[in-house]
């Protein structure tokens, strides 16, 4: 669905992310695993259109592209859900669900919210990926933290979305929460979506991943199918097993 090939973007003379190469097929988890300045940020700027990329090709579909807006990739399919959800918290959960995306009827300035078909949209688009929310009406702010998440989800598969994006769904979630959302990832994977799983958290990449790359200043340090890489490798890689290494040898207690 997304091939990247050798993909770098530069800001003036910094390089922030260099030769990239990366596959996204359908019905498959991603995962894009590195520490803070890695280069994830950087990517999915790239992927979700907010800046075009300066170096390397761009495929969709098998069809070299150059995404110029966030908006000209959610036309392709492409859907972003960011680590802060893009929500307003006191907003009932299926007016967050339309979300710049409103129903409405009529002509302006007399236009009226089709209120209650976005009410019940929401319920059966929430109902069909197996999440439970008490009242549609509440709140989205009274919604735990993986809740949320779930509804992004579910918003961004509602609205047509082939390619699926996750800025660190997990990052600010506790154990049980994280589970939640990880199940939905899975749940999205099975319908046919080709997901983006942005992570600095290899246990839960390696949960659910089917493919594992590592940045590191930019740059690929690991490219790996699930079956060729162990979640120890994979821990090693974004802690930066030889430099802990060494770190151990000078922090060593002497004799």
């Amino acid at each position: 669905m997304i091939r990247l090939s050798g993909v770098g973007l530069s800001y003036g003379p910094i390089r922030a992310l260099h030769d990239i190469d990366l596959q996204v097929n359908a019905g498959e988890v991603t995962c894009v695993l590195g520490d803070n300045g890695a280069g994830k940020s950087t990517l999915i700027k790239i992927m979700s259109g907010l800046h075009p990329h300066t170096a390397g090709r761009f495929h969709i579909d098998d069809r070299e592209t150059v995404l110029r807006s966030p908006r000209d990739a959610l036309d392709l399919g492409i859907a972003t859900v960011y680590q802060d959800l893009a929500v307003v918290p006191l907003m009932p959960v299926w007016r967050n669900f339309f979300l710049g995306s409103e129903l409405t009827t009529g002509r302006f300035p007399l236009r009226r919210l089709r209120i209650r078909e976005m009410r019940g949209t929401a319920e059966t688009a929430l109902n069909d990926m197996g999440i439970a929310v008490a009242d549609i009406d509440q709140p989205i702010g009274t919604l735990s933290g993986g809740q949320r998440q779930s509804v992004a989800i579910a918003r961004a598969v509602h609205f047509g979305a082939r390619v699926l994006i996750l800025d660190e769904p997990t990052a600010a979630l506790g154990v049980h929460q994280s589970g939640v959302v990880l199940r939905y990832i899975a749940a999205a994977r099975d319908r046919g979506l080709g997901v983006v799983l942005v992570t600095h958290n290899p246990h839960h990449a390696h949960l659910v991943g089917d493919h594992f790359v590592v940045l590191k200043l930019g740059a690929t340090v690991l490219d790996a199918r699930r079956g060729a890489v162990t979640l120890d490798q994979l821990t090693a890689q974004m802690s930066g097993g030889d430099e802990l290494t060494e770190l151990a040898r000078e922090l060593r207690r002497p004799a």
